[in-house]
């Protein structure tokens, strides 16, 4: 059942030139700059004032760039650990959970806490009414953003690499407004975007944006939320696995807020990233203090995708280099970027469904196992507050005794292909 909802006020700000603007639908950049950067929502409830647990992700709404509530949202929950925190003789480990967890409080269907971006994002004003939203995803947030679409009847245009098919599963079938096209095997995330910049060309459709939309981030950035709220305070350590950093950039965010809200704190959580070995273009960045992402190869990109588990940490061309993105984040907030490989990753899985009971997905086991590593290493104090943002788990208990379906593709296309024949195609399609 709908709940009444109140639309939240906000205002945007460039965070390359200061200048501040309102939201007149679905902006992506501020208006008339050159220099590229990311724009921020300012919110006008400086005091978070979080709603009840039935109202899902809209409970953080003070802090959501949203007009409306949308149906079938759970929040991330956040809960003091004390098995895994024992093993590791920390005294103040607390877990931020998305995924499935009925016994805790949280039932995301899809899994993954790519609904907290899905339920901000499409929610969000919008003015592209009669045109269709133009995801491109690795898996995760394709999953999620065509859950949230089907449910509300929201157009979408999903963009996929066939390898990553597997990572569309639903419990039920989708309704016909979502729609899937792929980059043919062999491709990765990077192909996927090509595809989506060449549809959000088209008027037909109009881009999701990634990094770049403040809905996206401030509804990952619920996480953050969930944990200061829930410990009484801002966490000392941040623990997450990134493909894009967007997550990272969300919680360095939400972070200033809880600042200017004046009751968590006035201290920046470390944010403590990291990567599944072999591909690790945020890593070697990072080290070499580079603010651009260093010259990558494409055919070695993609044979190091291959090899990781966690393909969703898969993006070639991150947000990291951008003004407000990642590196900016890392310097204010101070962290470091860290690195597991899949057999730490599959060690940490188990580990974690030992001692905390659920199973997580492998990029959560990428954060668990560098956890792990600095922990041992006496890389971090054993009395901080830290936070490690499990960002999906509970598959394996939300597929068992289920049917499940998987989205097929409506069209596969080339590695390169042509432009002009996949704007043909698409427009067959629609």
């Amino acid at each position: 059942m709908a709940k009444s909802f109140e639309k939240t006020n906000y205002s945007l700000r460039s965070l390359v030139s200061g200048k501040r603007f309102g939201d007149t639908g679905w902006m992506l950049d501020a208006p008339d700059e050159e220099v590229p950067g990311l724009i921020r929502a300012e919110y006008e409830k400086k005091q978070l004032n979080i709603k009840n647990a039935g109202f899902g992700i809209y409970r953080f709404s003070d802090w959501l760039p949203v007009q409306k509530m949308l149906n079938g949202s759970s929040a991330p929950i956040s809960y003091k650990s004390e098995t895994l925190a024992d093993y590791l003789g920390l005294s103040n480990l607390y877990i931020t959970f998305s995924g499935f967890w009925p016994e805790k409080g949280v039932t995301m269907k899809t899994c993954s806490f790519k609904e907290t971006e899905a339920y901000s994002v499409c929610a969000r004003h919008n003015p592209h009414q009669n045109k269709t939203l133009v995801v491109a995803s690795a898996g995760n947030t394709a999953r999620a953003f065509a859950q949230v679409c089907s449910d509300n009847e929201i157009p979408l245009l999903l963009c996929v690499p066939e390898d990553n098919l597997d990572a569309l599963w639903f419990d039920a079938p989708l309704i016909d407004c979502v729609k899937l096209i792929c980059p043919k095997k062999g491709s990765d995330y990077f192909d996927a975007i090509h595809l989506s910049t060449i549809a959000s060309g088209m008027d037909e459709f109009y881009p999701e944006g990634g990094a770049r939309n403040v809905a996206r981030r401030d509804g990952m950035g619920t996480t953050a939320l969930s944990a200061a709220t829930f410990i009484g305070r801002i966490p000392d350590y941040y623990f997450q696995a990134v493909g894009s950093g967007t997550g990272a950039i969300a919680a360095w965010e939400a972070n200033l807020r809880l600042i200017e809200d004046g009751r968590f704190g006035n201290h920046k959580m470390k944010l403590m990233v990291s990567q599944n070995a072999p591909f690790t273009p945020i890593h070697d960045a990072w080290k070499a203090d580079s603010r651009a992402m260093l010259p990558l190869d494409n055919d070695l990109a993609r044979k190091q995708v291959e090899e990781i588990d966690a393909k969703v940490l898969s993006n070639r061309k991150p947000p990291y280099p951008i003004v407000g993105g990642l590196y900016d984040a890392m310097k204010d907030a101070g962290g470091d970027v860290l690195l597991a490989t899949n057999e730490e990753s599959k060690n940490a899985a188990k580990l974690f469904k030992e001692l905390e009971g659920n199973d997580i997905h492998p990029a959560a086991a990428i954060a668990c196992a560098t956890l792990l590593t600095e922990t041992k290493n006496n890389k971090v104090e054993k009395d901080a507050t830290i936070m490690l943002n499990i960002t999906g788990g509970g598959e394996e208990r939300f597929k068992t005794g289920r049917d499940l379906f998987y989205l097929k593709p409506d069209l596969i296309f080339d590695i390169n292909p042509d432009e002009a024949e996949v704007k043909k195609a698409l427009i067959e399609l629609f």
